[in-house]
């Protein structure tokens, strides 16, 4: 029986090995490791795919929003709607710049912000709305959109789990007024390291976010904003380069991988595999199917799960608490039952292993495993 991993970069990167080297090798030699060409070319190519007119490269998906919030001039008083259901970092810069996070429920299907719990949450302080296209799967953009412009409020779309999806035939990041990237290794774009990049059309917000990344500095060693130290460097920008000339390819692999899934997945009345909003196009950086819980725990969940690591299959859980109820933001004062949708979720969410490279042989026996653990599962009192 073979183990099967969630992610495997092994795969891709020997059928990359060469090329990455060449250019490894040549940033090595230029002796320009910070800045320069190299960065400035990724920047220009990522713009383009995009469909922004500027793109400016930093060192994270987490500072890309960090830097998007410090632009848009969002600070302490000021409140920022986002979903419960993400990864830390999206909350996590509202609070850093001093900001609130205000966090509104997630559609059951989708996982991703419903747009129709935005209005309600909207006061004078809201200074900003950031929808996180999660898992891959882009939010309905028109409505986040129509909301925005309604009130006035910017959109900071969090796109790091989604470099290429669309919706409405638009790639998300290019949509609302600032699209902020992850590079790190796991994300469809990968490095192999850390970094990230923000996207837009407005040339002063550009200019900020390049001021901001380099310690706020205006011209050499004139400081006119506090900034940080916020760069991508040249030998990730090197590799990113040579993969964003793959990244549809990638994605229309792991399309395929989905549509699979789909097909031979068990039919079974706990088991709820992942659709697609009408007007998006996905690109799956995980595939998120639900264990449906029955008591409210997430014990069904758990136990197919460790089912399924008997039969050699890795799975993983994202994410097992959604922000409302971590810790960091008891003192916002919500409590269980408040999110429903997103409760509910992290009870139920599994993620089965995703990347281009998965074997049919090994969806097979992902399906069969999946299949035996839920027989276990039921077997259980």
């Amino acid at each position: 029986m073979n183990t099967i991993p969630p992610l495997d970069l092994t795969r891709q990167y020997q059928t990359l090995d060469a090329e990455v080297g060449q250019a490894v090798m040549e940033v090595l030699r230029s002796g320009r490791y910070i800045g320069g060409a190299t960065v400035a070319a990724f920047e220009t190519a990522f713009a383009h795919y995009i469909g922004t007119q500027q793109a400016v490269g930093c060192n994270s998906g987490t500072d890309a929003l960090y830097l998007a919030l410090r632009a848009l001039n969002i600070g302490p008083g000021d409140e920022v709607i986002t979903t419960p259901f993400t990864f830390i970092a999206t909350a996590e810069v509202i609070s850093v710049v001093g900001a609130t996070p205000v966090f509104v429920d997630i559609q059951p299907d989708s996982f991703n912000l419903d747009p129709d719990n935005i209005a309600a949450a909207i006061t004078p302080r809201t200074k900003a709305i950031m929808p996180v296209h999660l898992f891959g799967c882009p939010v309905d953009m028109t409505a986040v959109m129509a909301i925005a412009q309604t009130h006035g409020i910017p959109v900071i779309e969090d796109c790091a789990q989604a470099t290429g999806a669309q919706w409405q035939g638009q790639k998300v990041g290019s949509i609302g007024h600032v699209g902020c990237f992850s590079f790190f290794p796991t994300k469809n774009l990968g490095a192999c390291g850390d970094g990230g990049a923000i996207a837009t059309n407005d040339p002063e917000l550009s200019q900020l976010f390049l001021q901001l990344r380099e310690h706020g500095q205006s011209e050499r060693y004139i400081h006119t904003k506090t900034g940080v130290n916020s760069r991508l460097d040249a030998l990730q920008a090197a590799i990113l380069t040579i993969k964003l000339r793959y990244l549809d390819q990638w994605n229309q692999g792991r399309d395929r991988v989905a549509q699979r899934y789909a097909e031979i997945l068990p039919t079974l009345p706990d088991l709820v595999c992942p659709t697609i909003p009408a007007g998006g196009q996905t690109v799956w950086n995980q595939y998120t199917v639900r264990i449906k819980s029955v008591d409210g725990t997430g014990t069904e969940r758990d136990r197919v799960r460790a089912a399924l690591q008997e039969h050699g299959i890795s799975s993983m859980v994202y994410y097992p608490r959604p922000l409302h109820l971590q810790p960091v933001y008891e003192s916002l004062g919500y409590q269980p039952g408040d999110l429903p949708q997103a409760e509910r979720a992290a009870m139920e969410v599994l993620s089965l292993p995703m990347f281009p490279e998965l074997t049919a042989e090994e969806q097979d026996q992902i399906a069969y495993g999946l299949n035996a653990a839920f027989a276990v599962h039921q077997a259980m009192p």
